[in-house]
């Protein structure tokens, strides 16, 4: 697969030299080489997003047999954005688009789907049949349910969003409303009405096999924001009456992840004791539940899934490091057996699989490995390079990933990651060096052992980042999350805050050049840190973060979660005390800002807020924005120049 491997990157291997910051944060700040990636139905081709030089991805298919590679689809438009591809057929690819779209004042996002075959030729766009007498715009382009069906090679059975039509002038009234299903003919785009529209509906889970058996029904207030209820529904098996499974409200509540059709069960995860568990539970009518798997002090995070339609091979869940256990003996068995045979014995992931599950495509990936996608034959036992995820990085020696915890200020112990320069070998060897606290993203997320490019080019950089999993994040218990990260703001940053003072009692950190560096959530918790502990951090760097808890909650106000949004922000005094851009005069360290204009996540006007007051406090900051850009930054030019800005602002701010 050598020959496929520099085909498709066009990439010299070469001896990694000395370099500075500004050709070190273009390493690191470089895209994926593969930002997604799928097998198709034989195993015999894969299929791969490649970004482009500038904007964009290509689509590039690689033949195993012949180790010839071809780019099927270039998309590159503004406002665009090619999520993945799938293959329908041996010879047809699915894929998905995001497009942001301006309405007035308001930035909304829209999936479409797009076509293309594996020459290239044949590209289009899979319609909704939305027309132009609809009454409501459409932004959802539907979901992919199940990728084969049965004697139908290049249907797919895929959500619909139908909405209310009418034609002036005319008795033509259509008057379904709702999400359906439908069986679609990707060749001919045909349709094929599966399960009819249902007002309320928000999603369907099929058994893999062509069958809709669950339904989540969600109501919708007077105003027309959504209810925090689910209702789900099942369908016995061989039978077309929905009949009630299970009511959902709240954080805690059971969420329904797949059916087996073979077990005749629904995967469940629910709460027992605290925590999430994996539930069974039965579709015959008798709603037996047991429980399938659980893992004291520790939720469980989902099912594992394999095949082209998903079926359920095992579950997960995160301690210090990610955990995969098989119900599928096969799999538990390879895997075990390829992540001890792989150099540095790194973390394994099924990725996917050909139509008969005989050839699997794996990545093999660690804290100081971005990655390696594999194939392995189950028949000759062989196992074949494909592609590294990041290649520019492929020869670079970086930092190890310790899992630790720290005292809170309470005396609890507070679990985190501690990346160290590459060369040392551990906290004790490690002495008064510049550091990083970086907090996570969310507030309802977790940091995990595995690559990060941004941990990693700091520490290639000489920093020291601890990576807190703070009071608030999720993976440890009802009782670790507490409110959530905006409602628990005081637990969240004191935990943050005792990072930083662990890091200079354990002597790795010197306490002049100690910062603390942050992404969304993370950006937010940076700047509310300045507030709380003034000095502590000597430089703040806040990307995309959230600055008033007010403004926030305003951003859904045209939305139909906004309901949901504004119980999850809460209100009280937290909201005035917790709101870092009402405080501004209480930070005293120099401040840097990046944000991508066209963030649908935390809207740009939230650091320009920020700015603002901190220049009115007379204070020392710096915006930068990135036009065209969303919440992830997912440019080269923009990832790069935030690395190199932040590392020579790090230096500046912290005498370095």
């Amino acid at each position: 697969m050598a020959a496929l491997t520099g085909a498709a990157l066009a990439l010299a291997a070469g001896a990694v030299r000395a370099e500075d910051g500004a050709a070190m944060a273009a390493r690191f700040g470089a895209l994926e080489d593969v930002r997604q990636i799928s097998l198709s139905p034989s195993g015999n081709q894969v299929a791969f997003l490649k970004p482009n030089a500038g904007s964009g991805v290509t689509v590039i298919v690689a033949d195993f047999a012949t180790g010839q590679t071809r780019a099927v689809l270039n998309a590159a438009n503004p406002g665009e954005e090619l999520r993945w591809c799938r293959w329908a057929s041996e010879t047809r690819l699915m894929c998905q688009l995001y497009v942001a779209v301006n309405r007035g004042d308001v930035l909304l996002g829209a999936t479409r789907y797009v076509i293309v075959r594996n020459d290239g030729t044949g590209q289009g766009y899979v319609s909704s049949g939305l027309s132009r007498q609809s009454q409501s715009g459409l932004q959802d382009g539907g979901s992919v349910l199940d990728w084969d069906i049965a004697g139908k090679p290049g249907h797919v059975l895929m959500t619909r969003t139908f909405v209310p039509s009418s034609m002036v002038g005319s008795n033509i009234e259509r008057r379904r409303e709702g999400l359906g299903v439908e069986d679609v003919d990707l060749e001919s785009g045909k349709r094929e009405l599966v399960e009819a529209p249902h007002n309320g509906a928000v999603r369907y889970i099929t058994d893999g096999r062509g069958h809709v058996r669950l339904m989540a029904l969600r109501g919708q207030s007077d105003e027309g924001y959504i209810k925090d209820e689910v209702r789900w529904f099942y369908r016995a098996r061989d039978d077309d009456k929905w009949l009630p499974f299970i009511t959902a409200k709240g954080e805690d509540s059971d969420t329904p992840l797949a059916v087996d059709p073979d077990k005749n069960l629904a995967y469940v995860l629910g709460a027992k004791d605290g925590f999430h568990v994996l539930y069974g539970v039965a579709l015959d009518g008798t709603g037996t539940r047991q429980v399938v798997l659980e893992q004291p002090g520790i939720d469980i995070d989902d099912v594992t899934s394999i095949g082209r339609n998903g079926r359920v091979v095992g579950a997960t869940y995160a301690t210090e490091k990610r955990v995969n256990v098989f119900f599928d003996p096969e799999l538990r068995k390879l895997g075990a057996a390829l992540g001890k045979a792989l150099p540095g014995q790194p973390l394994v992931e099924f990725v996917d699989s050909s139509e008969d599950e005989g050839r699997l495509l794996l990545l093999a990936s660690s804290d100081s490995d971005p990655g390696l996608f594999y194939r392995y034959d189950k028949t000759t036992h062989q196992l074949e390079k494909v592609l590294p995820i990041r290649q520019p990085l492929a020869q670079l020696a970086l930092g190890k990933m310790i899992p630790v915890t720290y005292p809170a200020g309470d005396g609890s112990m507070v679990p985190a990651y501690l990346t160290l320069p590459p060369g040392i070998a551990g906290p004790a060897a490690a002495k008064g060096l510049p550091a990083i606290v970086m907090p996570h993203g969310g507030p309802g997320a977790r940091d995990e052992w595995g690559f990060d490019w941004l941990v990693q080019y700091f520490a290639v950089r000489g920093y020291a980042v601890l990576q807190p999993n703070y009071r608030g994040s999720t993976g440890y218990g009802s009782g670790w999350y507490q409110k959530n990260g905006f409602k628990s703001w005081r637990l969240a940053i004191s935990d943050i805050a005792a990072a930083g003072h662990w890091l200079t009692a354990q002597g790795i950190a010197d306490p002049a050049k100690l910062a603390i560096v942050g992404w969304s959530y993370g950006g937010y918790a940076a700047l509310q840190s300045g507030v709380t502990n003034p000095g502590l951090f000597k430089a703040i760097v806040a990307v995309a973060p959230v600055t008033d808890l007010d403004r926030l909650r305003e951003e859904f106000r045209d939305f139909a979660n906004f309901r949901l949004a504004d119980a999850f922000i809460g209100h009280g005094d937290h909201i005035e005390d917790g709101s870092p851009a009402r405080h501004a005069a209480a930070i005293t360290v120099p401040v840097l800002m990046f944000h991508g204009e066209r963030d649908m996540n935390v809207g740009i006007a939230e650091s320009r807020l920020m700015a603002d007051r901190l220049k009115d406090a007379g204070k020392q900051v710096t915006l930068v924005t990135f036009p065209g850009l969303d919440h992830q930054l997912a440019s080269a030019a923009a990832r790069t120049r935030l690395l190199a800005d932040s590392d020579a602002f790090l230096r500046k701010a912290m005498g370095m």
